[in-house]
């Protein structure tokens, strides 16, 4: 994995995390926030989770000292930060997704080859930051999957996500060039 692997995969995070929330945007209040009874209740729960997720790595992988105390630390800064009744509406989600969303650009655009390959402690042992950087964008993967079903079952439209909409939608290659 290398610094343009990345960086491509974080711009079709971004991609695809913007295409969602553009699908949301037509729900009503009560769809946005309706229970459904999935792994988490609601579109709004779901798409407030994915940011928790992609907030919580982004600050452990900048922080000096990674480790178990630090992740403690974070957990607790991240309920208190994205309990899912702080983003009543969908405005509210997407201003808090465009403010994780440019920090992240920053911390990926300043990568090198060298630092994906480093090795950052995670459970009991270490991993490659790439690693931990491609199992985050499959996580949000997975959960933009659960929107799109979610979407369905309100009888919403739910919009393609797929890799291959991404790049079909720069068939040059010309997105993420140095």
């Amino acid at each position: 994995m290398t610094f343009d692997d990345i960086q491509l995969l974080y711009e079709y995070d971004r991609w695809a995390n913007d295409r969602v929330l553009q699908s949301i945007a037509e729900l009503s209040s009560e769809q946005f926030t309706r229970d459904l009874g999935g792994s988490f209740p609601s579109v709004r729960d779901t798409f407030v989770h994915i940011i928790s997720g992609e907030w919580i790595w982004l600050q452990y992988w900048k922080a000096l000292h990674p480790g178990p105390a630090c992740l403690a630390d974070l957990k607790t800064r991240r309920e208190a930060l994205f309990n899912p009744a702080k983003f009543p509406t969908i405005a509210e989600v997407r201003s808090k997704w465009a403010e994780l969303e440019q920090e992240q650009s920053v911390f990926v655009n300043s990568l090198t080859d060298e630092a994906v390959v480093k090795m950052v402690p995670f459970r009991t042992t270490e991993v490659r930051l790439g690693r931990l950087m491609q199992h985050l964008a499959n996580h949000s993967t997975y959960h933009r999957a659960q929107i799109s079903l979610m979407m369905r079952q309100l009888g919403a439209k739910s919009i393609a996500t797929d890799f291959h909409e991404f790049v079909l939608a720069d068939p040059g290659g010309t997105r993420t060039k140095r």
